[in-house]
C-alpha cells in the first residue's frame, strides 16, 4: 500500500482535474487501491476537501469549455482545411516501418481554404429559450372564443339539469 502524502495527493487531484477518470482508474495510476482511496477520503478531512476541489474544479472546466462551445454553434465559426497533393520525388527512401524501399513523396501542392461553418439552428433556439423563456417559447397555446369574444361553451352550464323542452325553447331563443 502506498503511504499518505501530499504528493500522491497532489497526483490524484491532478488527475481528478485533468479529465473525467473513474477512481479505479485513479488508484491504478497512482498506484493505491480503491479500498485505500475510500479509507484516506472518510479518515483524512485534508484529503476529502482536495477531492471535492478538484472536482469542482473539473465540473468548472466542464461548463467553460460547454459554453465556449455552445457560443460557437450560436455564433457560427471558422475552420481551415487542409488539401495537400503529393507525388514521387524520383528519390528512394525506407520505409521505417516496413523497411522496404520506397518512393519519397514530394508536395506537389498544399492548399488551405478557410470555410465558415454557420450558426447551427438547434443550437440558437436551445439558447433562447434557456436565457430568455418569456419572449422566446418553445410551446404554443391557444385560446378559443366564441363570437364576439364570449365563453364558446357559456350555454353548457345553462342546460345541465333542463328538461328536454326547456332546452329545445333555450336553443330556440338564440
Amino acid at each position: 500500500m502506498a503511504k499518505y502524502g501530499d504528493e500522491i495527493v497532489k497526483r490524484i487531484c491532478e488527475l481528478i482535474r485533468a479529465d473525467s477518470y473513474t477512481i479505479p482508474e485513479i488508484c491504478r495510476q497512482v498506484g493505491i487501491s480503491e479500498d485505500t482511496y475510500h479509507t484516506w477520503k472518510k479518515e483524512k478531512s485534508e484529503f476529502s476537501e482536495a477531492i471535492k476541489k478538484a472536482e469542482d474544479d473539473f465540473l468548472d472546466t466542464l461548463r467553460t469549455e460547454a459554453k465556449r462551445s455552445l457560443m460557437k454553434k450560436v455564433c457560427g465559426y471558422e475552420a481551415q482545411e487542409t488539401r495537400t497533393v503529393y507525388v514521387d520525388s524520383g528519390e528512394e527512401e525506407k520505409d521505417p516501418a516496413t523497411g522496404k524501399k520506397r518512393q519519397k513523396p514530394k508536395v506537389k501542392e498544399k492548399i488551405i481554404t478557410t470555410k465558415h461553418i454557420a450558426p447551427d439552428t438547434a443550437a440558437v433556439i436551445f439558447t433562447l429559450t434557456n436565457r430568455d423563456p418569456k419572449q422566446w417559447k418553445n410551446r404554443q397555446s391557444q385560446e378559443i372564443t366564441g363570437k364576439n369574444g364570449k365563453d364558446l361553451l357559456a350555454g353548457a352550464k345553462l342546460i345541465t339539469g333542463m328538461s328536454k323542452d326547456d332546452i329545445a325553447k333555450f336553443l330556440s331563443d338564440d
